[in-house]
């Protein structure tokens, strides 16, 4: 846009008006660090022209993105003033774990917002961001035997495309299986559970949790994993 700075275009692919979660790191990249990212950036776009290989552009995103979400860059972190996590009282190899992310799966046909947010599509979503900011988490129950054709991802706070491809990047199903079937883990709960992290993290400390923890302790679960996004 006509008169607009290096800093005011890389802000706006994060949520602005040039939206692009693969690349929203960048608002939290140092200008000078962005301005050498971009550079490598078309540099290593030109090598993979010539030569098909992608793998050095693949991780020179991967090293900006890194860089960009670790210290000293933690100002737009949330951040708690202790870990809520318990000890294991015996080993995994005897425990019933269960999984929990915030990555936005649900099964197919099924619904993982308010019935106000159902109506956006991804790419709509990630326009009307701040509504789901505001909405009440839901909890989407998802059987573990769900084929991975039979779920689908809505979640406007990260970059899908890899959710979509392989469900095991963000809801890493068949993977807590092979460790159930290799006795790492003692069981693998039948149902595993997602929800759309873009939410109030008050609201999910204060409400959610304790409903939900004890939703699934209920369910037998003695450990779970949970997986961010």
């Amino acid at each position: 846009m006509p008169g607009e700075t290096f800093k005011e275009y890389v802000d706006s692919l994060s949520y602005g008006s040039r939206t692009d979660l693969l690349f929203k790191f960048l608002k939290y990249t140092p200008e000078a660090d962005a301005e050498v990212f971009v550079q490598s950036l078309l540099r290593e776009l030109g090598n993979a022209m010539d030569t098909g290989d992608v793998s050095a552009l693949s991780e020179l995103v991967y090293l900006a993105q890194l860089a960009a979400y670790s210290p000293p860059n933690e100002e737009h972190r949330w951040k708690y003033d202790d870990a809520p996590f318990a000890t294991l009282k015996k080993p995994l190899s005897e425990m019933r774990v269960g999984l929990l992310t915030s990555s936005g799966h649900h099964v197919a046909g099924t619904d993982n917002t308010t019935e106000s947010l159902a109506k956006y599509s991804q790419e709509e979503a990630t326009e009307h961001i701040s509504e789901f900011g505001r909405a009440r988490p839901m909890l989407s129950a998802i059987p573990i035997d769900t084929p991975a054709d039979k779920l689908d991802v809505l979640q406007p706070g990260y970059d899908i495309r890899a959710a979509v491809t392989d469900r095991n990047t963000v809801m890493p199903i068949d993977r807590m299986k092979e460790m159930a079937a290799d006795g790492v883990i003692g069981e693998f709960a039948e149902t595993a559970y997602s929800f759309i992290g873009v939410t109030s993290q008050l609201r999910l400390l204060r409400e959610n949790a304790p409903e939900w923890a004890k939703k699934v302790q209920e369910e037998g679960w003695e450990a779970a994993v949970l997986v961010p996004v």
